[in-house]
């Protein structure tokens, strides 16, 4: 196990929590086995943590066009491009379980165009690195060569607001130095 610190702000106690926090990530520690770091990373602001997870399970739980194991696709291509370290290492994991495929996370985050992946995902990765890291060049195009792969507009909307809303994930990660946890590398293999 590392020694390194989880974050390099507070990052606060379990039983020092508000109730609806503390029950929250017990519930993921009892389902994983383990609390991941960006639970206590981000407890210590307790309203941006609600707003957080809220939003993450808006756009991660939901019923979708998008298959929860492209969503997390999404998550590892644009933390990729992002150099976030803790999301690529994370959301690798949960990706290699969704997809029941030991080898599709590295393959996705090293390079998507040459994953073993089918041509509608690589259509909707390069839409998510686009909004990812060039979002104020999206044009109708880019949302017509999505519709010719079949995604609806929803599903438009969902590839473009998970790419947003881990762009701004992947920079709380950095900002904090979050550290992945040990457990993370070997999930899924």
């Amino acid at each position: 196990m590392s020694e390194a610190p989880v974050s390099r702000f507070p990052v606060p106690e379990l039983d020092d929590l508000e109730v609806d926090i503390r029950d929250r990530i017990v519930a993921v520690q009892e389902k994983s086995g383990f609390v991941p770091n960006v639970f206590l990373a981000l407890a210590h602001r307790p309203d941006e943590f609600r707003a957080f997870f809220n939003h993450h399970d808006a756009l991660m739980e939901r019923e979708s066009g998008l298959s929860k194991a492209e969503r997390e696709m999404i998550v590892v291509a644009t933390s990729s491009a992002n150099h976030c370290h803790y999301c690529v290492v994370a959301h690798g994991a949960i990706l290699r379980i969704r997809a029941k495929n030991p080898l599709i996370a590295d393959q996705v985050a090293i390079n998507y165009r040459l994953a073993d992946i089918s041509e509608r995902q690589k259509a909707m990765l390069d839409f998510a690195m686009r909004v990812a890291t060039e979002s104020h060049q999206v044009s109708e195009a880019d949302l017509e060569a999505l519709r010719a792969h079949g995604f609806s507009q929803d599903d438009v909307w969902d590839i473009g607001a998970i790419s947003a809303f881990f762009a701004m994930s992947n920079r709380l990660a950095s900002l904090s130095a979050m550290r992945p946890n040990d457990e993370f590398f070997a999930m899924g293999r």
